[in-house]
């Protein structure tokens, strides 16, 4: 009768019945803040000592835990474990109806019933295990055991592995089917996470963030690695299509850390850590220089540079390299108490992380303050609230790009070792005027150093809080509501002693924000011990509004206000605002059912409605359904002892993409000006871009997986298969001048990734010395299906004065991102670059282009290696990626650019064309030496790298239950130590340009260091 009426409340609810009627039906009965467990029972009533109960308390590895708590529940009375982990406590006479919990520091308490008994063994686990079990899904947890879609967890020491300055840069090849790339090494530099490829053109690619439940705009910069708990990635459509329109490119989930009502509890962590260069290019010396330089002018019938004299005179000359990257250190302090009783929970912490970068000028700070508090007002109500605020400063000096030294790291390696850093008035030199030969583009790297400056300033606060209530045991109800505000401002000033400068200042300033509502109501109950449901519906609200105002000025008589007064500038630039608005509706609803812990089947739907769409087609609707066998759970597999674990599923859902601007589809007016005879006016007129009635990107994925785990768990292998298809793709189209417009934006094809991802993880020794492997490997096929008319699309367009062409192509039946050149075919007789002529035409033209390289990797994979022994670990982490190519646009000005006085790798004069080395790796040496992008400049991105090495000890604090200092760590580690690639600039891990339509781009990148750590964990 109780199950039926408790189902029977829940649909009143839906449907406006009053619950008044169902009370007299209710007799009292203990209920919990959430999903009830299935053995609970109301607090005894504490009687007097009659007897006794004697034990031990051990971890899962079977080790002793001195100094445990074991109490009786719902009173004072409780005793502590001795140095071997053993217990007597008093209990009262009715000893039935008795429960002990057992609680021990970093480990979940455990509550036992005595019943008839008079010795109780316990075993408890850790915080990290426990996180290991339960597993956070979209709006709401389950057991990893009923799992039914595919999930990755990051469990909380790998987070904090190494330092970082992004929280997802600790995913970096934790997880099968997670490629995170970083896109350059400056100090708060951007990542990009690609979770089974890459699904949008117009969009973005990167997964959505959600934070204790706030789905959270862009990347998560705003958190400290300390203050996560634990991260899922939701990677198939039965996990992410809860989130529809927003789940097409996966979904990470990040818990942080709550406070815990077993006593207060003070966390302290410091590291230190100093970054150098990885690995200096090995460009020409002065003398090299000065032999490159005289060849060029003998090629090109001038006289000599230098005599021969000069050049026997010069030595190694000016190490640009070592001009602009110095030692850097990163500091990062966090601190955090908690702790609570059985009504009230709380934590409160803060972090400081301030990053130098390698290149002097070039930092990031971020200063953080957390709290939370979790509190049960009574048996039905609970409240919770999270917020986190952070500022962020990042100072930029990662000038990239360009062409003949006209970037900070362009200049850094194209200056001429023969030139000084300064005058002899100790002012910097301007180096186009040391040598006629040098390019007038030549800035001296130190310009963009001291003499130029970008400041972003950010304060970001992200706030929720939820009210449950438990009307029965089996109903939560559950509204929450949360704000992310992010207000930033961009300070830009180029002094006046920076060459041909008089004083330029810029000022941008935005500000976002997003408030959420979210209403669920969730059932949950076991039905006969055999039947387990767990219903959850509801809608949601979200709104996004982005404002900006931008104000320049150029002409400063003095550097004294910098941006402090733009007012102050001799041409103040016009000043421009904008604003924008969208809404997002949705509503949502998710079944899952298990029979006997045997059968799991989960189903789901949501539909969103946005105002970014046209009329008719402004909502999406995004169904999924997926089924796993527990095969371990059946009878036929109890007589066996190899197979511990083995559970297939299989899925099959429907997300979306929310891939265009708020006003895509409005046919919108925009401002300008105009002369009519001698007087200036304003205007408004339509845009060039031609709004569209456009429809939802979808992405259909099915997923077939299983689980295996043998000898009770010791192995553990995952495996899954996927194919997704994203459909009615949003792409800009180029018009016919004809139609008045230049552009629009239409959905115009398909794209398809289709993969296979493999996890095993071995524990090798579990004794006093454990010893553990984890791995992972990822094998993505990524084709592009149609295209508008099935034209091809030429994508990034590259301009470095030599070379001015579009080195990419999206076409159908090719990967996503296809470079597209000219292919060499050797020298000519007189040394120049030989093309090849596909269409035997007889010309080199654009009809001679094809596909040169796939900056899509044909698989990449992580390792690691864990050891303990007597308080002592060592961590070995690898990773790798394998068969991706890079286009190297940095080597085309900078081994191809001759006569411009530019400095080069040392290859280019050991190895270029001569009549006695005709078969050369470089061209002849002259100015009449031409280059196209071609696949001279596309190379093997492939390598392996020993991500981070770990060195700790944990010291032996016995009976640290009741001492002030529980737990100390300290520990040693190196990050990018070791790379194995053949490569031959900076770094293979680089992406430029950040796009997928722009993967494996490396255009005078800031390279990513390698480091040492020392720090200290303590606990008090």
């Amino acid at each position: 009768m109780k199950k039926i009426s408790a189902l029977f409340f829940l649909v009143s609810i839906f449907f406006g019945i009053s619950t008044d009627a169902l009370a007299e039906n209710h007799s009292p009965s203990y209920l919990q803040d959430t999903v009830p467990q299935r053995d609970s029972i109301p607090p005894p009533a504490i009687a007097q000592a009659d007897g006794s109960i004697s034990g031990i308390v051990k971890d899962t590895d079977g080790n002793p835990l001195p100094g445990a708590t074991v109490q009786i529940k719902g009173s004072e009375k409780g005793a502590i474990t001795d140095d071997s982990g053993n217990y007597t406590i008093a209990i009262p006479a009715d000893q039935k109806g008795v429960v002990l919990v057992f609680s021990f520091l970093g480990f979940q308490p455990k509550e036992m019933r005595v019943g008839n008994q008079t010795s109780i063994d316990v075993t408890l686990i850790s915080d990290d295990q426990e996180l290991d079990e339960v597993v956070v899904i979209g709006y709401g947890s389950t057991r990893r055991a009923d799992l039914t879609g595919a999930v990755a967890q990051v469990n909380r020491e790998e987070i904090n592995a190494f330092p970082a300055s992004n929280v997802i840069q600790s995913l970096n090849g934790r997880a099968a089917g997670v490629q995170v790339i970083q896109n350059n090494g400056a100090p708060g530099g951007g990542v990009s996470v690609r979770i089974r490829g890459a699904n949008s053109i117009q969009g973005d690619n990167d997964p959505l963030y959600v934070i204790d439940g706030f789905p959270f705009s862009g990347n998560p910069t705003n958190l400290n690695n300390a203050d996560i708990a634990s991260i899922e990635i939701l990677k198939d459509a039965s996990a992410t299509a809860i989130y529809g329109s927003r789940g097409a490119n996966g979904v990470v989930l990040i818990t942080t850390k709550n406070g815990s009502g077993s006593g207060t509890v003070v966390e302290f962590d410091a590291a230190y850590t100093v970054q150098t260069l990885r690995e200096k290019l090995k460009l020409m010396n002065g003398r090299q220089y000065a032999q490159l330089m005289n060849i060029q002018a003998e090629n090109d019938g001038l006289s000599p540079y230098f005599t021969e004299a000069e050049v026997n005179g010069f030595g190694e000359g000016t190490d640009w390299q070592n001009e602009i990257f110095q030692q850097a250190p990163i500091k990062n302090t966090s601190l955090s108490i908690s702790g609570g009783g059985e009504n009230t929970q709380f934590l409160i912490g803060g972090s400081a992380f301030q990053q130098d970068g390698i290149i002097e000028g070039s930092d990031y700070d971020r200063y953080s303050i957390r709290s939370t508090i979790n509190h049960k007002i009574s048996d039905k109500f609970k409240v919770d609230f999270n917020s986190t605020m952070s500022k962020l400063v990042t100072a930029r000096r990662d000038s990239e790009g360009g062409s003949r030294g006209n970037s900070m790291i362009g200049a850094a390696l194209g200056a001429s070792p023969l030139s000084s850093p300064y005058s002899m008035d100790e002012t910097i030199n301007n180096l186009a005027d040391d040598f006629p030969f040098v390019s007038p583009d030549m800035i001296n790297p130190l310009y963009f150093i001291n003499e130029q400056s970008t400041v972003i300033t950010a304060n970001v606060i992200l706030a929720n809080a939820a009210l449950s209530y438990n009307p029965i045991p089996e109903i939560t109800i559950k509204v929450s509501g949360g704000i992310e505000n992010r207000d930033d401002r961009t300070d830009t000033y180029r002094s006046r002693e920076f060459i041909n400068s008089n004083g330029n200042a810029s000022i941008t300033t935005g500000q976002y924000i997003s408030r959420l509502n979210e209403n669920t109501i969730t059932y949950a109950d076991v039905f006969n011990e055999k039947h387990d449901l767990n219903v959850l519906a509801g809608f949601t609200y979200q709104d996004f509004t982005t404002k900006f105002l931008a104000g320049s000025g150029t002409g400063f008589l003095s550097d004294l206000y910098e941006t402090d007064n733009l007012g102050a500038a001799e041409t103040p630039g016009i000043p421009t605002s904008g604003y924008a608005n969208s809404v997002l509706l949705s509503y949502l609803g998710r079944v899952n059912y298990g029979f006997a812990n045997k059968y799991l089947f989960t189903a789901s739907f949501r539909a969103d409605g946005s105002s970014r769409y046209s009329e008719g087609n402004k909502w999406g609707y995004f169904p999924s359904g997926a089924i796993a066998w527990k095969v371990s759970e059946e009878d036929f597999m109890k007589s066996q002892e190899a197979i511990s674990t083995l559970k297939i599923r299989s899925s099959w859902g429907v997300t979306g993409s929310q891939a265009i601007d708020p006003y895509a589809t409005l046919n919108r007016l925009f401002p300008g000006y105009t002369v009519f005879g001698d007087e200036l006016y304003n205007f408004l007129a339509p845009g060039s871009t031609l709004p569209g009635d456009l429809k939802w990107e979808t992405t259909t994925q099915f997923d077939l997986g299983f689980d295996l785990g043998l000898l009770q768990d010791r192995i553990v292998l995952g495996a899954d298969y996927y194919l997704k298809t994203t459909d009615d793709l949003l792409s800009t189209v180029r018009l016919p001048s004809s139609f008045g417009y230049t552009t629009t934006i239409d959905n115009v094809g398909s794209i398809e990734n289709r993969g296979i991802e493999l996890s095993l993880f071995a524990q090798v020794f579990s004794s006093e010395f454990r010893w553990s492997l984890d791995g992972n490997i990822s094998f993505n096929r990524n084709k592009v299906l149609s295209l508008n008319d099935g034209q091809p699309i030429l994508t990034n367009f590259i301009n470095v004065i030599t070379v001015a062409d579009n080195f990419s192509i999206m076409e159908e039946g090719k990967p996503l991102g296809q470079f597209w050149g000219y292919q060499e075919d050797g020298y000519t007789d007189t040394g120049n670059i030989r093309f090849k002529d596909l269409n035997n035409d007889g010309e080199i033209t654009e009809a001679d282009k094809t596909y040169i390289g796939d900056p899509n990797p044909d698989f990449f994979y992580g390792f690691n290696s864990n050891m303990t022994y007597k308080g002592f670990q060592l961590d070995l982490f690898f990773q790798g990626s394998q068969g991706n190519d890079i286009m190297n646009v940095s080597a085309v000005s900078g081994t191809m650019d001759y006569g411009q006085g530019l400095n080069m790798p040392e290859e280019v004069l050991l190895d270029h064309w001569t009549p006695q080395n005709t078969d050369a790796k470089y061209p002849r040496i002259s100015r009449s030496s031409t280059a196209r992008v071609s696949d001279r400049f596309v190379e093997d991105g492939s390598y392996l790298r020993l991500k981070n090495i770990l060195l700790a000890y944990n010291f032996p604090l016995k009976n640290a239950q009741g001492k002030f200092l529980k737990s100390l760590r300290v520990y040693a580690s190196g990050q990018n130590l070791l790379t194995f690639t053949k490569y031959s600039w900076w770094d293979p891990e680089v992406n430029s340009k950040g796009g997928d339509n722009r993967l494996g781009i490396d255009h005078f990148s800031y390279p990513i260091p390698k480091s040492y750590t020392i720090g200290i964990n303590a606990t008090f």
